[in-house]
This record gives structure tokens, sequence and C-alpha cells, in this order.
């Protein structure tokens, strides 16, 4: 579902709270496929966090 001008909070979590991150080149990794995402669909990309087990983003 989308609406013109509307932001979207974007979520994932681990199973069970497991990590998904587990050294520095998986968080890297993560915003490489971010980057490619937004070339790929247009989005905005207005923030973003990435903790151990989950992250969040506000497209």
């Amino acid at each position: 579902m989308e609406y013109e001008g509307a932001f979207y909070h974007v979520t994932a979590r681990g199973n069970e709270r497991r990590k998904i991150y587990f050294s520095e080149y998986d968080y890297q990794k993560f915003r490489e496929y971010l980057g490619t995402a937004q070339d790929k669909y247009g989005y905005k990309l207005h923030c973003y966090v990435l903790m151990t087990n989950h992250y969040d983003i506000l497209i």
C-alpha cells in the first residue's frame, strides 16, 4: 500500500531477538543494500538505525 508523500517505518528483527549483524562488514553490506534498493525503487531514505539484532528505516 502506498500513499503519495507518506512516510514509512520499516523494521525487522532477528529471530528470537538474535543478532543479525556480526561484524562491521555486515553493517557496511547492509548500507550498500539500502543504496542499491534506493537506486532501484527511487524512495527517499530519511534516516536509519542499525542495531545488533534489528534495523529501523524511515522512507
